[in-house]
């Protein structure tokens, strides 16, 4: 995948105090944390807050981008994802189209929809049409989840903007049917990138193989994958983001089409 760094317009650093404890709570170890990263997603429920391990916000502090050490190179990524993707949804959505943010976190920090933490990974929040992301979740999507590269990164980020999407075009619905149709809102953002040429006019292009990362992370992240890997067995009925099969294929629906239209998962008997 090949982007050009931006000038950090598209993000808001306000990462904290680095480290996995939360203030106030019981310091986790990685492994600790990962168990109940993948128990959050799973039941939907932010055990961090149950457990009484996120009952306090760390000091916040505001770095402008490119002074984060070793983090810069996923900042100035974030930053030039989020412009490309911003770029081809102006197109679609000429007029009607408003650009928004990604905040950067560590661990914990006030959002307009409440407490954002790293338990329940990125998220959009509606009410200050806001990203909300802790770079630590591309380490998990990696490591713990096996879901490399940068297009996979990339996926991440584009189903938050479809979110954003939704929000500015008033789209309600069932929770599984709201995140399968941002998971194929990503893949129309996919596909646009997938178009030849766009390298050289300073545009995020897809390489051979990228396509394969984002579907990989799409199967990676289904509530079916992430359900047995924290419990052992597989509840349909707590669902919140669908199946592996599921995601995967709508989000193939969005990088083959390219047409929002195609994004219909509210009337579809597919999810």
């Amino acid at each position: 995948m090949r982007w050009t760094s931006g000038d950090g317009s598209n993000v808001e650093d306000a990462r904290g105090r680095s480290g996995i404890g939360f203030g106030g709570g019981v310091p986790l170890g990685l492994g600790g944390f990962v168990v109940l990263l993948l128990l959050s997603w799973a039941t939907g429920t932010n055990l961090f807050q149950v457990l009484g391990t996120g009952d306090a916000t760390p000091a916040e502090s505001t770095r402008a981008v490119g002074t984060a050490g070793q983090d810069d190179q996923s900042v100035a990524f974030v930053d030039a994802v989020m412009k490309d993707v911003q770029d081809t949804w102006e197109q679609l959505l000429p007029g009607r189209y408003r650009r928004t943010r990604v905040v950067l976190f560590t661990d914990s920090l006030e959002s307009g929809c409440g407490l954002a933490q790293s338990a329940t990974g990125p998220f959009y929040c509606p009410s200050d049409s806001r990203v909300y992301l802790d770079l630590g979740f591309f380490r998990e999507l990696q490591d713990k989840l096996g879901a490399p590269g940068d297009f996979a990164r990339a996926y991440v980020i584009a189903h938050e903007v479809g979110h954003h999407v939704q929000h500015l075009m008033d789209i309600e619905g069932p929770s599984v049917a709201i995140e399968l149709q941002a998971d194929c809102f990503a893949g129309v953002w996919g596909h646009a990138a997938s178009q030849p040429g766009r390298a050289s006019q300073g545009k995020v292009e897809l390489d051979p193989g990228d396509a394969e990362e984002g579907l990989n992370a799409a199967s990676a992240i289904g509530d079916d994958r992430l359900q047995r890997m924290a419990t052992g067995h597989v509840s349909p009925d707590k669902f919140t983001h669908g199946s592996s099969a599921q995601r995967v294929s709508w989000f193939r629906r969005g990088l083959e089409s390219g047409r929002p239209t195609a994004c219909d998962t509210m009337s579809s008997t597919d999810r």
